[in-house]
């Protein structure tokens, strides 16, 4: 495992998820509510700030590794993941919500698993749909764990819009990649013959 600073702020964030969980756990004699709600929706910020940091960290110090591209996503995963339980245990957002967003990241890394080792890996790359969800994901998370309003802006509300939004994105992006790894391909030998033979 090569240790270097975008890993070192993936395994940071990693380290953050039982802490967003936990503080909810803390006695209200001990936190207030409104204060365990600011301290898990900062650590969740800080977590996601980690999230672009690190990749744009090993790209601009040349410090990319196979073991960071397997870790960030699962430490992704992770975290939206245990903050979707937390918000369910909260009544904040809705568990079928949780079920469809937790089971679509469980069904698209299997998917992708599978495809790379039939050597189609690229063809489940990100797509567009799927970095919109994953932004409606990271604002309205936030905005569930803070919860209290702020002035006449209701952070639950417009979170939980976001959340409906993301989970709509998260059935339609799923769509999209079960039907490119059923879509038929041509065997590897074919496309390269046809490759050859089609020069002038």
């Amino acid at each position: 495992m090569p240790l270097n600073v975008p890993n070192i702020l993936t395994w940071l964030r990693i380290l953050m998820i039982p802490l967003v969980v936990g503080v909810f756990y803390v006695p209200e004699a001990w936190l207030s509510a409104q204060n365990q709600n600011l301290i898990a929706t900062a650590l969740f910020i800080a977590a996601a700030i980690t999230d672009w940091l690190d990749g744009f960290l090993a790209r601009r110090l040349n410090q990319m590794s196979a073991f960071g591209a397997f870790l960030d996503p699962v430490a992704d995963k992770l975290m939206i993941a245990c903050a979707l339980i937390v918000l369910v245990w909260l009544q904040r957002a809705d568990a079928l919500i949780a079920v469809v967003i937790i089971g679509r990241e469980i069904a698209i890394s299997a998917l992708r698993e599978w495809m790379a080792k039939s050597g189609q890996s690229k063809s489940v790359a990100v797509n567009f749909l799927g970095k919109i969800k994953t932004i409606s994901q990271m604002i309205a998370v936030p905005m569930l764990l803070y919860h209290e309003r702020i002035g006449v802006f209701s952070p639950q509300r417009v979170g939980t819009w976001l959340i409906y939004l993301a989970a709509l994105l998260t059935l339609l992006s799923m769509l999209y990649y079960l039907k490119l790894a059923l879509a038929p391909r041509e065997p590897d030998d074919r496309r390269r013959l046809d490759r050859r033979g089609s020069g002038p």
